[in-house]
């Protein structure tokens, strides 16, 4: 037998398995990590004590200004994001939320994670001294190339290890320096041919340049609408397809003397 229910205690149980519904909503781990502004490092200076990058096999050159590499830092591949955490972020210039699996490979532990970010950076690192050497017309048996940056995975350093190896033995061909004596920063992937890849992240990495001091960003070019859409007040962009066309682009911008692309 079955006792009917008035409405007010009708609505009162059906609303308990609703709220509780909502409840799990709210704070169930979704497939997000949220990521902020990161770490910069000047590649032609030192990072923790060590020279970032060092070279035997031929003269190395004192150069001014700084080329800085930058990052963003995100949650740990086992943090639990949930909604107020995303809806927080989304209405937060600083901070973005992004999938998961666009940060860390999906279903990968924390210290295989850790392992690929590694091996991404050592494959990005020998990717970079080849463009540059290739650019320079050197061969790498007569000059050895050593990269270091502490605690930074991936593969987005690429272009300005390859950039500071060209400042550090070649300038900008005539004497000066690459940077022409600024904070330059940027970040893209880099392929052995020289070729620039796109990276992500590229709104929250121009915050990080400008809070370090840069004044011009090197950004692939098909993020430039990325990077314009939060772009801090006087930080210039300079869009970059390859190694070869991005030092042109800097020489360009040194001397005043030929056009520099823009976003």
């Amino acid at each position: 037998m079955f006792s009917r229910l008035t409405r007010p205690r009708a609505i009162a149980v059906c609303a308990l398995p609703v709220a509780a519904l909502f409840a799990t909503a709210v704070f169930a781990p979704l497939p997000f990590s949220v990521a902020q502004p990161g770490m910069t490092a000047n590649v032609l200076g030192d990072n923790k004590g060590a020279e970032v990058i060092t070279i035997s096999g031929a003269p190395a050159r004192d150069t001014r200004g700084q080329l800085r590499m930058t990052t963003i830092e995100a949650t740990s591949p086992d943090t639990r994001v949930s909604l107020p955490d995303v809806i927080d972020s989304w209405f937060r210039t600083d901070q973005a939320v992004m999938p998961r699996d666009a940060v860390y490979p999906d279903g990968d532990s924390v210290k295989e994670i850790e392992r690929h970010n590694e091996e991404q950076m050592k494959e990005s690192q020998d990717a970079a001294t080849q463009a540059a050497l290739g650019y320079l017309g050197l061969n790498a048996k007569d000059v050895e190339v050593s990269l270091k940056l502490a605690d930074v995975g991936g593969p987005s350093a690429g272009l300005l290890f390859s950039l500071g190896i060209i400042d550090k033995l070649d300038g900008d061909g005539s004497g000066g320096d690459l940077t022409g004596g600024r904070v330059i920063a940027g970040t893209g992937t880099i392929a052995a041919d020289g070729t620039i890849g796109a990276v992500g992240g590229v709104a929250l990495k121009t915050q990080a340049a400008r809070r370090d001091g840069a004044s011009v960003f090197l950004v692939p070019k098909a993020e430039c609408g990325d990077a314009r859409a939060e772009l801090p007040k006087g930080l210039r962009l300079i869009p970059v397809t390859t190694l070869k066309s991005t030092v042109s682009s800097l020489v360009a911008l040194e001397t005043g003397k030929g056009s520099v692309p823009s976003c």
